[in-house]
């Protein structure tokens, strides 16, 4: 499927690095206007580069830097991409963090970190952006989860649950918002070849998913007829190694 996003604006969270990196790229390749978020300024700097051609130099560009996990900035992010762009018509919620450890041993903290990262950011966001998407008569939300969302393990508690939840949000919400045209779906990847696990883009790696497969999926959604709704997509390595 081939897409033409011309005049269509998107958010990508976490779009500095990995999966929301290569998200961006396509959308910004195939025409959108794109606001990308980071945690840090170098990040955020790193990414304009690699997008600086696909984005014809950077005007179809807005990096931002943001944390999802706080609403008022979950908001800028929002009311600056449209003050940039004049709408928004693709919300993609990426941003997501994992920490890894058995229930007893992980910290408050940490367990905060992931839940306030993969679910209430998501919320943060998708929250803001409602009104813009009506606004516009409609759009897209896609929520980039896990196949950690179902296939639990141990050690994850905390992003399983974060991701299981991320499945739940998405289902409810795509039954409130499908009225108002606006189309909402969640992509659970399996194994990625990105630095978001240690160890997950060395050598030896090469059989895991890559951060463009996760980003075809994205266009393949927006690519659909307006009749149709992919409500949920499970991508998986196709030769992960044998057992």
């Amino acid at each position: 499927m081939t897409i033409n996003l011309q005049s269509k604006t998107a958010i990508v969270t976490g779009g500095s690095r990995g999966i929301g990196l290569a998200i961006a790229e396509q959308l910004l390749a195939a025409g959108a206007s794109v606001a990308i978020t980071g945690m840090t300024d170098r990040h955020l700097a790193e990414a304009a580069q690699t997008l600086g051609k696909a984005a014809g130099g950077g005007g179809r560009l807005l990096p931002l830097r943001a944390d999802v996990r706080d609403p008022d900035e979950a908001g800028r992010l929002v009311e600056s991409t449209v003050e940039r762009f004049g709408g928004l018509d693709v919300l993609v919620n990426n941003a997501g963090i994992g920490l890894f450890a058995p229930v007893a041993d992980m910290s408050i903290e940490d367990w905060r970190r992931v839940i306030d990262t993969n679910v209430s950011g998501v919320f943060y966001c998708t929250r803001a952006a409602i009104p813009h998407l009506r606004q516009r008569g409609g759009g897209w939300i896609i929520n980039i989860s896990s196949l950690a969302g179902k296939n639990a393990f141990p050690g994850g508690g905390a992003y399983c649950a974060s991701k299981s939840a991320l499945n739940a949000f998405s289902e409810s919400l795509m039954q409130e918002v499908r009225h108002d045209n606006i189309r909402v779906s969640y992509i659970m990847p399996g194994s990625v070849r990105t630095r978001f696990s240690t160890g997950g883009d060395k050598e030896g790696t090469e059989w895991k998913l890559a951060p463009d497969d996760v980003a075809q999926a994205v266009c393949d959604l927006l690519a659909h007829p307006d009749r149709s709704l992919p409500s949920r997509v499970e991508l998986r390595p196709s030769r992960p190694p044998r057992k």
